[in-house]
């Protein structure tokens, strides 16, 4: 179950496009997620990131804490009036319940990019340090050169030891453009057979937003509207908080 891209990605104009891949739970999408998009798409001239979220996670075997509906609502409102960003259903639940495995369905997104295009793997640090344990996971790097949001002072040691077995990467002059505001660390990836790959890193974002603690946060005992917002609150998009409390999700 596939969305197409969307039609600004879709049509593009020059024969190419530039598209990043975001997938995740998005249980609930937050603030941070949205600082992640918006600086990739700065620094690396992103024409469309996707917002996909997952279906069935394989390394969350008890799924995620809201459906898939619920959570693929609350991802529409996140991003609503954001130049670039749409919702794809590229990593929806699977008819035969199937994990969603990434490397399946960037090929299947690459495949559907007009001519020119180039497809990127965005994710955050937290994602980027379990990539060892994905499926196929030393060919992700090849069918979508990843940006990774990285904590800030990761170091380049950080970096080879997060990367799948097999893998080496290399340090190379910085690129992204200069007028964006957002550093960009760029590398270059090689594997047994020698192939290459880009590599991207944004190191200065310190985005530190865990979805869980947004959770957590939202379990609290019901407040008087009069009360002090939580800090879960505050890291939500207000669409999102107002979707949350509609449907009482979390409780």
């Amino acid at each position: 179950m596939r969305e197409p891209l969307p039609e600004a990605a879709a049509k593009p104009p020059g024969g190419g496009r530039r598209v990043a891949f975001f997938g995740g739970s998005f249980d609930p999408p937050h603030l941070g997620h949205l600082a992640v998009a918006r600086a990739a798409r700065a620094a690396l001239g992103l024409d469309a990131v996707l917002f996909a979220p997952v279906g069935a996670q394989p390394l969350k075997p008890h799924g995620a804490a809201a459906g898939f509906e619920d959570r693929l609502a609350m991802t529409r409102l996140a991003i609503a009036g954001e130049p670039g960003f749409a919702v794809s259903l590229a990593d929806a639940p699977q008819p035969s319940g199937a994990p969603n495995y990434t490397l399946e369905t960037l090929l299947g997104l690459r495949a559907e990019l007009p001519p020119g295009g180039a497809l990127f793997c965005l994710m955050g640090a937290d994602s980027f340090f379990t990539l060892r344990q994905w499926h196929r996971a030393g060919e992700i790097p090849f069918a979508a050169p990843l940006i990774v949001a990285s904590r800030p002072g990761q170091r380049l040691d950080d970096l080879q030891a997060a990367l799948p077995a097999g893998l080496t990467i290399e340090s190379i002059a910085e690129t992204g453009r200069p007028d964006s505001g957002v550093e960009v660390r760029s590398y270059v990836l090689l594997n047994r057979a020698g192939d290459r790959t880009f590599f991207y890193v944004l190191p200065g974002l310190n985005v530190e937003i865990s979805a869980s603690g947004i959770r957590e946060q939202i379990r609290e005992p019901a407040r008087a509207p009069s009360a002090t917002p939580t800090a879960g609150d505050a890291l939500l998009p207000a669409a999102v908080l107002s979707y949350i409390r509609s449907r009482g999700l979390y409780r």
